[in-house]
């Protein structure tokens, strides 16, 4: 699946949990294998660890607080210029270079 969405891109919660939808945040990472983004403070999750030994350190037992992956259907980029919630073009220029366009204001994105 082709992802229009990129690590460090400022994306918007638009479905999913209550408490999680409307939220922006930026993209920490991008799974396009399953199609899912990881944004920073947004679908916390936690975990709960044992003790365990990993090549000769100790990891810490406790409780740990996470970002869960989110299904890339759910978030929707944001334009730094506009503002706006947008859907991405992609042109392509005489080059052969492919661009994302914001589909508002016609800006390049990155």
């Amino acid at each position: 699946m082709k992802v229009k969405i990129k690590k460090g891109d400022i994306v918007e919660i638009i479905s999913g949990r209550e408490a999680d939808k409307g939220k922006r945040g930026e993209v920490i990472r991008v799974v396009p294998e399953k199609g899912r983004v990881v944004v920073q403070g947004v679908n916390m999750r936690k975990k709960h660890q044992k003790q365990q030994q990993v090549q000769g350190r100790t990891l810490s037992p406790g409780i740990i607080e996470f970002e869960a992956p989110l299904h890339i259907s759910n978030v929707m980029l944001v334009c730094q210029k506009c503002n706006k919630l947008t859907r991405v073009a992609v042109h392509r220029d005489g080059d052969g270079d492919a661009q994302r366009v914001c589909k508002h204001c016609q800006t390049t994105i990155d």
